[in-house]
């Protein structure tokens, strides 16, 4: 059997050479041509299956190691009988860490307090239900909005747009990106959301960049309805606006769910359904595929400090989501469009090692029991001696 593997899935050649002859290609480059004898086909999001690429293969078996689906034609596949799969869920504790992590930088570089803050949550599936978890842990009070969820739930606390946006001091997108009828999210951020906002919100989008329409965020930059702005996904990438990235408090290309775990979960998860569907021994050893963490242990003295002062410091030796924004503002820095989008994907193909906090243990001297309380809460491991 011979697999193809986009060269941006995580230990892809470790694990899927374990089933058949893998042959990794750079995920733009992947054509036609590659899979003209493969079986099956392993990609991320910046390869397209779709007719173009598949027609007249003996593709069997298309994998995404990602959430995401919409670069994937699986209306097309279903007519050819080509069986295919994603990773729900794969990177949801990694977007979530990256929204703590933009907030609680805000925080201290704007001099506010996140507790008592109102937060919208738009999208409340795998991602936003835990980023509605990790900010209950904060002191936040929550909104959430999910058409899709509230008509098959009996959950009374689900919220319109028309009574969350102008509620809410801070606002995050967290769907996916849907064309159809009858709950689209394609551009639903557009200049009527943005006029509907409690002036002064901030806005962020680790979703994607179709989820919004950037032209009607500047405005509303520039009118006052948001006063600030992250950005994780963009329009349409791996193309970069500058004048967008400008206005941008933090920005990042498209790596929110790009911790270890976030991406090694996607290549899990094709892994086990490839040998499920052509009925092949399970063999990687994803354990021992695991690095140790680069920071397994933090010790520091909570006295006299604020709660949050000590979670964002905390959080920043984990993960410092200024070094992404810093390094996007320098792949930025190309006058031609062509050398911007190639950087941008270099920045995720080479992606630093972030990993998540789980693999974090806390020695949090003089602290109190709320403290302790809300770190574990946003996965760290607390020491209880």
């Amino acid at each position: 059997m011979k697999i193809v593997c986009a060269e941006t899935v995580l230990l892809g050649h470790e694990a899927f050479s374990l089933a058949g002859k893998t042959e990794v290609v750079p995920d733009r480059e992947i054509t036609h041509d590659h899979l003209l004898d493969a079986d099956a086909l392993i990609i991320r999001s910046k390869t397209k299956a779709n007719a173009e690429l598949l027609q007249g293969t003996p593709v069997k078996f298309v994998g995404t190691a990602t959430a995401g689906t919409d670069h994937i034609d699986d209306a097309w596949l279903e007519k050819r009988g080509i069986y295919h799969c994603s990773a729900p869920g794969c990177n949801a504790n990694s977007v979530s860490e990256y929204l703590v992590a933009a907030l609680l930088t805000l925080a201290r570089r704007h001099g506010f307090d996140l507790e008592g803050k109102t937060l919208g949550v738009i999208g409340c599936g795998n991602v936003g239900s835990r980023v509605v978890g990790k900010c209950h842990a904060l002191g936040m009070n929550v909104l959430r909005n999910d058409p899709p969820l509230a008509a098959v739930m009996t959950d009374p606390d689900f919220v319109s747009l028309d009574s969350m946006l102008p509620a809410c001091d801070i606002v995050t997108l967290h769907v996916p990106l849907v064309k159809h009828k009858p709950w689209p999210t394609e551009r639903m951020a557009d200049y009527t959301f943005f006029e509907q906002l409690k002036p002064g919100a901030l806005f962020v989008n680790a979703a994607r960049g179709s989820v919004c329409d950037y032209d009607a965020l500047l405005h509303a930059r520039a009118g006052g309805a948001v006063s600030r702005m992250v950005l994780d996904v963009w329009s349409p990438e791996p193309a970069l606006r500058p004048d967008v990235l400008e206005m941008a408090d933090l920005a990042s290309p498209h790596i929110a769910g790009h911790s270890y775990e976030g991406k090694l979960n996607g290549t899990v998860a094709c892994y086990d359904e490839l040998c499920n569907f052509f009925e092949i021994r399970k063999e990687w050893n994803v354990a021992a595929s695991l690095p140790a963490p680069d920071v397994p242990r933090i010790e520091t003295d909570c006295a006299h400090r604020d709660d949050e002062e000590v979670l964002h410091d905390i959080v920043r030796q984990v993960y410092d989501i200024e070094t992404d924004d810093r390094l996007i503002r320098e792949a930025a820095d190309e006058r031609c469009e062509i050398d911007r989008a190639r950087n941008f994907d270099a920045l995720r193909k080479n992606y630093r090692t972030r990993r998540e906090f789980h693999n974090t243990e806390l020695v949090l001297r003089n602290a109190s029991e709320t403290l302790r309380r809300k770190a574990a809460a946003l996965g760290f491991k607390i020491d209880k001696t």
